[in-house]
């Protein structure tokens, strides 16, 4: 028997980019890996606390995690602008200032008054926001008028049972909900706000952990929902085993290539995260400059706590 093989030209396999206007400009939403491979990011560490409480989150300042929420250390904004101004000479291609941590950004009101320093003195760097979504109803016209253009909100689960295992408890307008109720709160508020979020014209990327016997049955679910408020892209991202959730195994390839591809009849799927610190500098996979940013004895401020 003789199989035909079809012929595939460069141009049927090339992917097309998701988002052509940060295509080379942001590599978290640069979906080919020229584009991704092309741009730079800095992370300032300005955000010193959290609002929720993840079963898989440990934050830390430390010089050697290569995780979120960890970075070298927190900076008030003065030191965040000489590490903005420092970082733009060492990594020419710094084309995106983000805010990520160590706690939540909009847990305080440190990361919206960075990005308004920054936006003054550097008004072509993109900027860009991770949150995990609970404040985002309350700040999101404010985020939009900082012209910030990209952002970032972490869903783990549409269902609030399943979202109680994950954050078994937060603080919200100054109570604490646990369980159920805190599960209920936090899923509103993240499809709220990225409802809002995009009818303000903010480009939205959805990161959800994939918690193996948590919620891995569950990506899909998570992506038509979040896919119906207005997030246009969504990065699977695989548990790093540690604080509550330290007993489960981190999830293997097929359960990596199963929920991506439930994930993927709702949204674009990103697949170049390298799960960033907090602090970091560079291309993603290809260049860091942490070290040289913070490796000259610059301390923060003593009253600048990480609470």
């Amino acid at each position: 028997m003789t199989i035909q093989l079809k012929t595939i030209t460069p141009d049927q396999t090339a992917p097309t980019p998701a988002f052509p206007a940060l295509e080379g400009r942001h590599p978290c939403f640069s979906t080919t890996p020229e584009g991704h491979a092309r741009a730079a990011r800095l992370h300032l560490p300005v955000s010193p606390g959290c609002n929720i409480d993840c079963s898989f989150c440990k934050r830390d300042l430390n010089r050697s995690d290569q995780r979120p929420g960890v970075a070298t250390r927190l900076l008030s904004t003065e030191q965040a602008l000489d590490i903005v101004e420092r970082a733009l000479q060492l990594c020419p291609p710094l084309s995106v200032v983000g805010i990520a941590g160590p706690g939540d950004p909009l847990a305080t009101d440190h990361a919206l008054e960075t990005f308004l320093a920054v936006r003054r003195r550097w008004p072509q760097l993109t900027l860009c926001l991770s949150t995990n979504g609970l404040m985002l109803p309350e700040r999101v016209d404010q985020i939009a008028e900082l012209g910030v253009e990209t952002l970032t909100v972490t869903v783990n689960s549409v269902d609030p049972a399943i979202q109680a295992k994950i954050t078994p408890k937060i603080a919200w307008q100054r109570h604490r909900l646990d369980d159920i109720a805190a599960g209920e709160r936090l899923i509103a508020n993240q499809l709220e706000g990225i409802a809002r979020a995009a009818a303000l014209g903010l480009t939205i990327k959805i990161n959800t952990v994939l918690i193996p016997t948590i919620n891995e049955d569950h990506v899909g679910d998570i992506a038509a929902e979040v896919a119906a408020a207005g997030a246009r892209l969504i990065n699977i991202i695989p548990l790093i085993p540690q604080h509550r959730f330290a007993h489960l195994p981190a999830p293997g390839l097929m359960k990596r290539y199963v929920a991506r591809a439930e994930a993927e009849r709702h949204l674009r799927v990103f697949h170049d995260c390298n799960q960033c610190r907090a602090d970091a500098c560079g291309v993603p996979g290809v260049s860091d400059y942490t070290a040289q940013l913070y490796g000259d004895g610059l301390s923060a401020e003593p009253t600048f706590s990480h609470g």
